[in-house]
């Protein structure tokens, strides 16, 4: 079942942590995060806050080559996926994704879109894009 979206409108960085806050009240009980919007729209930045406010002491970066990072959050494992790179979904299945996705452990996946026959039947749907005047409109909906 698909929640009534959330939207959340921000455009300094210091904004970050009371964002992630208020994501993770939104979330609390769903470990699957999937990313949308166009490159430059700051979700590894957002990713990036949300894993510092979980208690994540290690540089955190995207992805990008290696496909997924884990950081330790204090005796909690966060995933961070980043599909960009990624040619069709077996690529993903290959790596294991579905056991990351079933794991329970919090998953935050950048460009979702690559691997959407994969996607649990529960997710948290989070779509960022930045307006002419650099203000972030983050849509946050529940499925």
């Amino acid at each position: 079942m698909i929640g009534q979206p959330t939207v959340i409108r921000f455009k300094e960085l210091d904004e970050l942590g009371n964002v992630s806050e208020a994501l993770l009240r939104l979330g609390a009980e769903t470990p699957v995060w999937l990313f949308e919007g166009q490159m430059g729209a700051g979700k590894t930045t957002l990713i990036k806050a949300l894993c510092s406010h979980l208690g994540v002491t290690t540089h955190v970066q995207s992805p990008t080559f290696s496909l997924v990072n884990e950081y330790d959050a204090g005796g909690r494992t966060i995933y961070h996926f980043d599909f960009y790179r990624i040619k069709d979904e077996t690529e993903a299945l290959d790596m294991g994704v579905e056991e990351y996705f079933d794991s329970g452990d919090l998953c935050f996946v950048e460009w979702p879109g690559k691997v959407e026959n994969l996607w649990p039947l529960s997710y948290m749907q989070l779509h960022l894009e930045a307006d002419e005047t650099g203000m972030r409109i983050l849509e946050v909906t529940k499925v």
